[in-house]
């Protein structure tokens, strides 16, 4: 019977590839940094079989003209390269992944899937990072965090419960590492409501967003000075509470936010707080560790890493 052996959170910023010559903060920089060495370390100690990878699309796999809730890569997945990040064909294990798509579907989380799935650094951050030396398959999850109306906490909590119990249900012995990429607090320059954007630039990522299918780098240097001179908003108390309970096992409280009360603690950026959110609940919420927290204004993002050991009713049942 496959089991889940570990989870890993970390949030994710390509500023970290192409601005680390920027950082004034340095010893915050390198604490975080040495938080990603640290995870990296346990998952390499973990043994993994396989890695379901749960991050967020920054419209360079998923644009307007289609954005399901959540999305599994269960064929070819091509990184696309953004901000430094890996490029191209990563390993992947279609047939775990497809036999794990199915049994979400089979108990209620119907997953969309893709045999081609571009990821951007919302998955290969991780990779980068978290992955880095370790030679093992990854299947892509990505949760429509930007694109409005999101899924709501309780059903991205319901899909991290599903995925433990399918992992159970899948054949073989696999050792399963499930990894979130994305948060914590942060705000984007990015329109709050896609519909209505306010502005030149605004206007201009719509465009984008609705057009990028297929030629997102044409659209990338504005889109990055955009970013990149955004000034920071980011929510350390929030953030260092969110560590502090999710160390204590207290996490449940999490999954009753809506989205206007995310991004209200957290920023728009925040919602990628769902990763996190899928990864705690397939660890049936059991206590973690943070390894790191950094404010890093420089890279616009409270950076956080942290992890969970399995619990032993998890284990055995699927769920806590």
């Amino acid at each position: 019977m496959a089991s889940i052996v570990l989870g890993v959170a970390a949030s994710h910023s390509t500023l970290m590839n192409t601005h680390w010559d920027k950082v004034v903060h340095t010893d915050r920089a390198e604490a975080f940094r040495d938080g990603l060495v640290a995870a990296r370390d346990r998952i390499a100690a973990a043994a993994p079989d396989v890695v379901v990878l749960v991050g967020s699309n920054h419209f360079r796999g998923f644009w307007l003209d289609m954005i399901p809730s959540f999305t599994m890569g269960v064929g070819e997945v091509i990184a696309a390269g953004d901000g430094g990040t890996p490029k191209g064909p990563q390993k992947t294990d279609p047939e775990f992944a497809q036999a794990l798509a199915q049994q979400l579907v089979d108990r209620g989380t119907e997953v969309a899937i893709s045999a081609r799935l571009q990821i951007d650094h919302g998955q290969a951050h991780a990779i980068q990072y978290l992955l880095d030396g370790i030679d093992v398959p990854v299947v892509p999850l990505v949760v429509n965090v930007f694109a409005a109306p999101l899924p709501t906490m309780p059903r991205v909590a319901e899909l991290g419960a599903n995925i433990t119990r399918a992992v159970a249900e899948i054949g073989g012995d696999k050792r399963v590492v499930v990894i979130a990429s994305g948060g914590l607090s942060h705000q984007l320059p990015w329109p709050s409501d896609w519909t209505a954007p306010d502005g030149d630039d605004e206007e201009f990522l719509v465009d984008a967003w609705l057009n990028g299918r297929g030629e997102w780098e044409r659209y990338n240097d504005r889109r990055r000075e955009i970013i990149v001179s955004a000034q920071p908003t980011i929510f350390p108390d929030f953030d260092e509470k969110w560590l502090a309970d999710l160390e204590k096992g207290d996490m449940r409280q999490y999954a009753e936010l809506n989205t206007v009360q995310i991004a209200e603690v957290a920023g728009n950026g925040g919602q990628e707080l769902r990763t996190w959110m899928v990864m705690i609940a397939a660890l049936g919420f059991a206590p973690g560790k943070a390894l790191a927290y950094s404010e890093m204004p420089e890279w616009l993002t409270g950076m956080g890493v942290a992890m969970i050991e399995p619990s032993q009713t998890t284990t055995q049942n699927g769920t806590r």
